[in-house]
């Protein structure tokens, strides 16, 4: 496994810019509107979802687009519908009832929102921000900073902590193949040697912006683990396929160009894939297969890709 001897404060800082910041960099009228945990589970507060299509369902259920797993939310207990600027809620006939700013809605009765406004689902609540709020664009942007490696841009490993269990959740419940890639910078401790730590920097940072542009979709999630590993959930994706995807990345590390200061650095990478089985009972489980495939392509002679059935 990588060197984890680097406190996880390392990999995983907030980031925290100016309004005026983000301003310079993005129109503040791009920015959808937006639905933000004020208080819920507090690995849930902040998280924000962005309205750009109709019958966005809020629930406790996996399928829910808006899914917060929380026993006092119905599995499908309120919706959000959009239609042109207009955005409006309407409760699903919940046990908890949908609240805004206090007032009760009746079943499948349709409240507009406007800014600023409070949606009570159950014990979580959202705020509502219409469309070109600049709150929404700063608060994504911070979200995913305190949220992501501020390093090489690939979510955290306390990312990954979170969001390991829950996709593992929802793929046992749709009944849906998950695989997860493992793969470790094979001889990195030479690369800092040699190149010195801003190097090793220089390496880990277009190793994940080549691998997060370039090598997997949308669906996918792209974590760093710690020090020179990574971590790559595959939801809806059987094993062949996650082969597949591992053995394209591998080969376009090794053939990519990593050059630092005007000198090649040859680079490859050692990968382990493996695919959530019945018998697992956490995240945990899985990743450890995961990773122990991974160990068996370096003791092998690393460059390669091993598959754990």
């Amino acid at each position: 496994m990588a060197d984890n001897n680097q406190d996880d404060s390392t990999f995983e800082k907030t980031v925290v810019s100016s309004e005026s910041t983000f301003k310079k960099q993005i129109p503040s009228e791009q920015a959808p509107p937006a639905l933000v945990v004020l208080l819920g589970p507090p690995i849930y507060q902040g998280r924000q979802w962005s309205i750009m299509q109709d019958g966005m369902v809020i629930g406790r259920s996996s399928d829910c687009m808006v899914s917060i797993d929380d026993r006092s939310l119905s599995r499908s207990h309120a919706i959000i519908n959009l239609k042109g600027q207009e955005v409006s809620v309407a409760d699903m006939g919940s046990t908890n009832k949908t609240i805004v700013n206090g007032q009760i809605l009746p079943p499948g009765s349709p409240c507009v929102l406007r800014n600023n406004d409070q949606v009570k689902t159950g014990n979580v609540i959202f705020k509502f921000l219409e469309k070109g709020s600049i709150e929404a664009l700063t608060g994504q942007a911070m979200y995913d900073r305190a949220n992501r490696d501020s390093l090489t841009g690939a979510y955290s490993k306390s990312s990954l902590n979170f969001i390991g269990p829950e996709t593992i959740k929802r793929a046992k419940e749709q009944a849906e193949p998950l695989s997860v890639i493992v793969f470790d910078i094979d001889h990195f401790k030479k690369v800092n040697d040699v190149y010195l730590h801003p190097g090793g920097d220089y390496v880990l940072k277009e190793l994940s912006r080549v691998v997060s542009t370039k090598l997997i979709r949308s669906s996918d999630f792209f974590a760093r683990y710690g020090g020179e590993e990574f971590v790559i959930l595959l939801p809806g994706t059987i094993l062949k396929t996650a082969s597949e995807i591992a053995e394209r990345i591998r080969a376009t590390i090794e053939g990519h160009d990593f050059v630092y200061e005007g000198k090649k650095i040859p680079i490859t990478i050692s990968i382990g894939v493996t695919i959530l089985s019945t018998q697992d009972s956490s995240f945990e489980d899985m990743f450890k297969r995961g990773d122990a495939a991974m160990y068996v392509s370096k003791q092998s002679g690393r460059n390669r890709v091993t598959i754990h059935q």
